[in-house]
């Protein structure tokens, strides 16, 4: 064996530890929340929640200033199109509303999956103001354990 074989298999052995450290460093961190999705047409933006406590239930000041986050994904929607909302099971056995601007659009559902038509979310019936929403997925049905939210842009 050369000199610079033995090297080799040492950076090579030092690069995998430090892969392997790396991936230990980051199972250490608090473990991800379920996710939400929302599809419409082709196209899919998904988030973890704005607000989650490890399933247990949130007070009325966390949710309020959930509400109020302003880093959330966005989506343009074509009011002629179906929205699509879908979330992990995890979600949906605690039961799940959709809400628009902070009210309940839907009742609450354990399906995993659920479709609005997009022109909802830009009719004032509904409370929606100029062209773009604010929709939340709402986990729990007595107590609110997670929330998880989306900016609806409406398509010109």
């Amino acid at each position: 064996m050369t000199m610079q074989s033995a090297s080799r298999r040492r950076r090579a052995v030092a690069a995998a530890g430090a892969v392997l450290a790396g991936l230990l460093v980051l199972t250490a961190c608090e473990k991800p929340t379920p996710i939400a999705t929302v599809t419409v047409g082709t196209n899919s933006v998904n988030s973890e929640a704005t607000c989650y406590n490890d399933g247990k239930a949130l007070d009325t000041a966390a949710l309020a200033n959930c509400l109020k986050d302003t880093g959330i994904e966005s989506i343009t929607v074509d009011p002629d199109e179906t929205v699509r909302f879908g979330v992990d099971p995890e979600i949906a056995d605690n039961g799940w509303t959709i809400l628009m601007n902070g009210q309940p659009l839907t009742d609450s559902s354990t399906k995993t999956y659920r479709t609005i038509p997009g022109s909802v979310f830009f009719n004032a019936q509904y409370g929606a103001q100029g062209n773009s929403t604010l929709v939340s997925v709402k986990e729990g049905d007595k107590t609110v354990k997670g929330l998880w939210s989306f900016k609806l842009k409406k398509a010109s």
